[in-house]
């Protein structure tokens, strides 16, 4: 199903907190709450996490992230706390940026920021994920620009425009969705997921009144996560939306690395000083 909207606990053995940085108002956090994989930044240390988004709260295994949705508040909040409470320094209370997927709105942000809170945060600001894509990859974001998410359970075609999203749609399909038992299974995946890509372009094209679209779409739409590293989809995709593609470097690590980038441009925002905007910036909501 394709959905489309218009815009303008603990520490484990061996692990010991950072003393104090310098300046304790410059303890930053970017982090990324992937449905497969959750990915962390800290100012000063770089990425010091890339694992599965998993929590174990009693004998079995637990995924508090699905489908691009924050389903479990509590078990994310307990992954974060044991996973990179002991990697920040003690007595600091970090400045986090969180990517947020962009058609998910309020009710992701408000979760993240909840599972957030174990780690007493400053401020916690989130960034639409595809902003965080088009500055990992160093895009002019002066012109129209089309980012492809193509992740673990969701897939996001997002258009930007001056750096603000202005159109996206969204699909509950992804890289797990391609690991079939046959061959065939495969590359039906393949063909499904190339197909609700170019499904959503054109639905965009049709709908825009302006040219925007067709604008960005003419210099090439921007690629980013795992499905990024997968040849068959990008050969697939290329071939059924007839437009080029440009593919992130290491595109399973552009949004962790974009919201790196906007941490470290976060600290004037009012939002880091306690202060809520009266609306939504440029660079977070």
């Amino acid at each position: 199903m394709t959905v489309r909207r218009r815009f303008r606990s603990g520490s484990p053995a061996g692990h010991r907190h950072r003393p104090w940085p310098l300046c304790r108002h410059c303890c930053g956090l970017a982090l990324d709450l992937g449905s497969a994989r959750t990915r962390a930044w800290i100012a000063g240390r770089g990425m010091v996490l890339d694992v599965p988004t998993i929590t174990f709260p009693g004998a079995g295994a637990v995924y508090p992230v699905q489908r691009g949705a924050i389903v479990d508040v509590p078990g994310t909040a307990r992954m974060l706390d044991r996973l990179l409470s002991p990697r920040l320094p003690r007595l600091t209370r970090p400045l986090v940026v969180v990517t947020a997927p962009v058609l998910d709105g309020p009710a992701y942000r408000e979760r993240a920021r909840a599972a957030v809170e174990v780690l007493r945060p400053r401020a916690v600001l989130t960034v639409p994920t595809a902003r965080a894509i088009a500055l990992a990859a160093g895009a002019d974001l002066s012109l129209p620009l089309l980012v492809v998410d193509i992740g673990a359970h969701l897939t996001e075609v997002v258009l930007l425009v001056d750096g603000l999203v202005f159109d996206a749609r969204r699909t509950a399909l992804g890289t797990t969705d391609l690991a079939g038992t046959t061959d065939l299974a495969d590359a039906d995946a393949t063909a499904e997921i190339s197909e609700a890509i170019s499904t959503m372009f054109t639905s965009m094209l049709r709908q825009d009144r302006t040219s925007l679209t067709a604008e960005a779409l003419s210099r090439g739409a921007l690629l980013a996560g795992g499905g990024a590293l997968r040849p068959d989809l990008t050969h697939r995709l290329a071939g059924g939306t007839h437009a080029p593609l440009r593919a992130v470097p290491t595109p399973h690590t552009a949004a962790i690395r974009g919201a790196a980038t906007m941490l470290r441009a976060a600290h004037g925002h009012p939002s880091a000083r306690g202060t809520s905007p009266p609306g939504p910036g440029p660079l977070f909501r």
